[in-house]
């Protein structure tokens, strides 16, 4: 379950994200159009930005902290962080891409290639592979970094419904049977009714709405 707390400020340009949330919960869904900050936020947790006041609480870590001039560093934050292309190394076979940055503790290789159904792959190299099979390679990645918490960036946007559909199973195991948390982010109503427990409804770097997806989404 995860137990992630922020209020933080964050200035690029004209954008502004200014956000504030407790969640406990396994998944927690942000939902909004382009622009609303939803990609932000996760840097912002992962410690890719670094906001410019508040602060990001992890469990019983505290991430980032302005007054106490706290940012650790995002290798140290064991956070996995899965963006919307799937960039893998081409010049790696996919069991190096799934070893790569996996840690003493990780999971097993071999039990994340079985939940991923990718085992036969691990001797492949990753071009000609579907965008479903490089998908969960991405995501098999990010699990042998053994993450505390696990942040998806519209991770099925680019593939098409049928494979969209196929690959979200694997999704609810990983939230399932390895216990991973997950903050999901998604333009799909339908996925985060699927996948979440709470959604942050998002729009011009605020949050809008909180709650269980039923609550909160407008699906009309």
């Amino acid at each position: 379950m995860i137990d992630l707390a922020f209020d933080i400020r964050f200035q690029q340009g004209q954008f502004t994200l200014e956000v504030a949330d407790r969640s406990r919960v396994n998944v927690l869904g942000l939902f909004g159009p382009s622009g609303a900050g939803k990609t932000t936020l996760l840097e912002a947790i992962a410690g890719i930005r670094k906001p410019s006041r508040g602060e990001i609480v992890l469990g019983d870590t505290t991430l980032f902290s302005a007054d106490k001039g706290i940012h650790v560093a995002p290798r140290d934050r064991r956070i996995g962080y899965v963006p919307q292309d799937a960039l893998l190394f081409p010049h790696m076979s996919v069991r190096g891409n799934l070893l790569f940055g996996a840690t003493s503790s990780a999971l097993d290789l071999q039990t994340v290639a079985e939940m991923l159904e990718i085992a036969p792959l691990l001797s492949r190299r990753v071009q000609g592979l579907s965008g479903g099979e490089r998908q969960r390679i991405a995501l098999g990645r990010a699990l042998m970094t053994h993450p505390a918490l696990l942040l998806m960036d519209e991770p099925l946007a680019a593939v098409d419904r049928e494979r969209r559909e196929r690959i979200l199973p694997y999704l609810l195991r990983i939230r399932g049977e390895l216990q991973v948390p997950l903050v999901y982010v998604t333009h799909d109503a339908e996925e985060l009714s699927q996948i979440a427990d709470r959604v942050l409804v998002m729009g011009d770097g605020r949050v809008l709405r909180a709650g269980a997806p039923s609550e909160v989404i407008d699906r009309r």
